[in-house]
């Protein structure tokens, strides 16, 4: 299903460009377009997980890492992600201070996860654990394949319309036709990309993300404190890239009229529901051995330093 998703994807970028350059350059500029579209097809297999992670600026870590609370986030991923018989994905913090993280790559091989500061000081230990293991039942369901490409795809659509508004005509004479098709057309595709991404992904996520971890409520507690702490911190990053929202666990944008073209999350409180729901016995347990005492309730770090300072 996922990789039919992301055919229908490339596909549809490809006629988006196809149908902008003959807008603007008629059968030629629907030739040129057909190259560049499959140029960019190529590359956004290859490189969209590397462009997102660049645009958050993510800094790679490791078990190793001299601040403690960092190694013990990324040695709690490695060892999920072995007892969930999944290959070692890279491991990332982002200095943010929204709490938030992300999982991208086009194969559990070729994986990363990423979270950022203001997650890591703000939840506890499990409830750490608990995101990170959503984010890994991203990779094992090969979604962030879909997810990663669709972002990318989005922020190119998003462009053709500064691109139709310089080259839809000359300087005397724009050309109307290009101007009114990206000012309506190019919004609704970019919608259109983001539908693309099913919104059930992410109740199966959690379903799977609590199996991975263990208990559904560290999932459950970290969803409801996200989401207080993104609507109250406003991420910068994530409104210069909107089309990477959906990769989020929790929507990162402040929910503006052009943010919400971009809204593909499930309420929050139903997706607590739905782990609440769910049995300690259905699960196969608890995977890190973490109990009450191991709980720790925020970073060590300052912000202005950063993490990795």
């Amino acid at each position: 299903m996922n990789t039919t998703k992301t055919f229908m994807l490339l596909a549809a970028m490809t006629a988006i460009f196809m149908g902008v350059g003959y807008l603007i350059g008629g059968a030629g500029g629907m030739a040129i377009a057909f190259v560049l579209a499959s140029g960019m097809n190529v590359f956004s297999y290859w490189n969209s997980d590397k462009m997102v992670l660049s645009a958050y600026r993510a800094i790679e870590v490791g078990p190793d890492h001299r601040d403690p609370l960092i190694a013990t986030y990324a040695q709690d991923v490695l060892t999920m992600a072995q007892k969930a018989n999944m290959p070692k994905p890279r491991i990332y913090v982002i200095e943010n201070p929204q709490p938030n993280a992300f999982a991208t790559g086009r194969n559990p091989e070729n994986a990363a996860v990423a979270a950022t500061t203001g997650l890591l000081s703000m939840l506890n230990r499990q409830e750490i654990a608990g995101v990170m293991a959503h984010e890994l039942a991203h990779v094992k369901s090969h979604d962030t394949l879909t997810m990663t490409i669709a972002a990318t795809l989005a922020g190119a659509i998003g462009m053709l319309a500064n691109f139709a508004m310089f080259f839809g005509g000359d300087r005397e004479r724009p050309n109307p036709i290009a101007m009114i098709a990206m000012m309506i057309f190019a919004p609704m595709a970019a919608a259109v990309v983001q539908m693309a991404i099913s919104r059930s992904r992410e109740y199966e996520a959690d379903r799977l993300g609590a199996e991975i971890a263990g208990d559904p409520q560290w999932l459950a507690s970290a969803l409801q404190k996200i989401q207080h702490g993104a609507r109250q911190v406003h991420n910068e990053d994530a409104e210069r890239h909107p089309a990477t929202a959906h990769m989020f666990i929790i929507n990162p944008l402040a929910g503006g009229l052009r943010d919400n073209l971009f809204s593909t999350h499930p309420a929050t409180e139903n997706r607590v529901a739905q782990l609440q729901a769910l049995k300690g016995n259905d699960l196969p347990g608890n995977n890190l051995g973490l109990d009450e005492g191991s709980k720790q309730t925020s970073g060590p770090w300052g912000r202005k330093k950063g993490p990795w300072g």
